[in-house]
């Protein structure tokens, strides 16, 4: 099965990165979660802080994909176990930035090496040059994401089926 969406795939770019994406994520998770405790949605909300200290909940709902509800959860068991804080707005009270308390920074510090060196293990097979190229053809298409609907358009439909229905 893998060997087929892989490599006989009519969309097998989208394939590709969904299982590097896997390939990644899952093995770092798991080592967060054995070691730390912390469920991949909880540690989510750490590293969006400690790369955009003063995040939104929001924020970190968009550039996460996970649902509100799950992390306003996983929010507020960072908040009670120390490792986050909230800070309103005297301007707007529900406007509450995110931040990293002084353990939530340890344990990010304490945990970056191992997102760090998988990546590094997924990029072994590559040159220098070819990581270089290979990061700015992503940004190219993370670039492009801007111009996609959120949602599929029912209007969207195959050419083939379309021209047997006639």
């Amino acid at each position: 099965m893998t060997e087929a969406k892989l490599w006989r795939n009519p969309c097998p770019f989208s394939f590709r990165l969904n299982y590097l994406a896997m390939r990644y994520n899952t093995p770092c998770y798991d080592w967060v979660h054995k070691t730390v405790g912390l469920s991949r949605i909880e540690y989510v909300v750490i590293y969006s802080l400690a790369l955009c200290e003063g995040g939104l909940a929001t924020d970190i709902a968009m550039s996460s994909g996970f649902p509100k509800n799950s992390l306003s959860r996983a929010m507020a068991k960072l908040e009670k176990s120390g490792l986050i804080m909230r800070k309103t707005d005297d301007q707007d009270k529900r406007n509450q930035p995110l931040h990293l308390t002084e353990e939530g920074w340890e344990l990010f510090n304490k945990t970056l090496h191992v997102f760090e060196k998988r990546e590094q293990e997924l990029l072994d097979g590559l040159t220098e040059d070819e990581v270089k190229t290979l990061s700015n053809l992503m940004a190219k298409i993370v670039l492009n994401t801007a111009n996609l609907a959120d949602d599929i358009s029912s209007e969207i439909t195959r050419p083939d089926r379309e021209q047997k229905n006639k």
